[in-house]
């Protein structure tokens, strides 16, 4: 099968932010399912589809930059998705629902002010049950890359 000579094959996790971009750099947008994608067929914010061909097992992080097969750059920013936002009105509240969550090995972003998940009605039950605020947005969701994930 003939590869499309025009289309972008993203190859490259680089260290580093770029000091010198050899033209412009295009943002690529993905969810946080996707960011754990090494193949994949995506688009960037002006449309321009790219793949990615990445060593099996890469995660990607909102913020990493990606080099191309002909020297095009590419930086990953965390798409808005669907994800359930809890807030508590005491600290102790969310600690206690981080620790729940952990237990499930949800995917989870943790701050000081809110934790946020993937939308799950039976998650969103308990933590009501916990009695702490949830509400459904649509907004960028980093979850935390977990103890034994490697820095690039």
């Amino acid at each position: 099968m003939a590869q499309d000579p025009d289309l972008i094959r993203l190859v490259e996790l680089v260290e580093q932010t770029p000091s010198v971009l050899e033209g412009e750099a295009l943002l690529l947008p993905l969810e946080a399912g996707d960011r754990h994608r090494s193949r994949h067929h995506c688009q960037t914010t002006t449309g321009l589809p790219v793949t990615l061909c990445l060593p099996r097992g890469t995660i990607l992080q909102d913020g990493d930059w990606l080099r191309g097969e002909r020297g095009e750059w590419a930086q990953v920013v965390a798409a808005p998705e669907p994800v359930l936002t809890v807030t508590a009105e005491q600290p102790q509240a969310l600690l206690r629902a981080a620790y729940h969550l952990g237990n499930r090995h949800v995917p989870l972003e943790v701050t000081a002010a809110y934790l946020r998940l993937s939308p799950d009605p039976v998650l969103k039950a308990m933590l009501g049950q916990l009695g702490l605020r949830v509400v459904e947005e649509i907004c960028p969701f980093r979850p935390e890359a977990g103890a034994y994930h490697h820095p690039h």
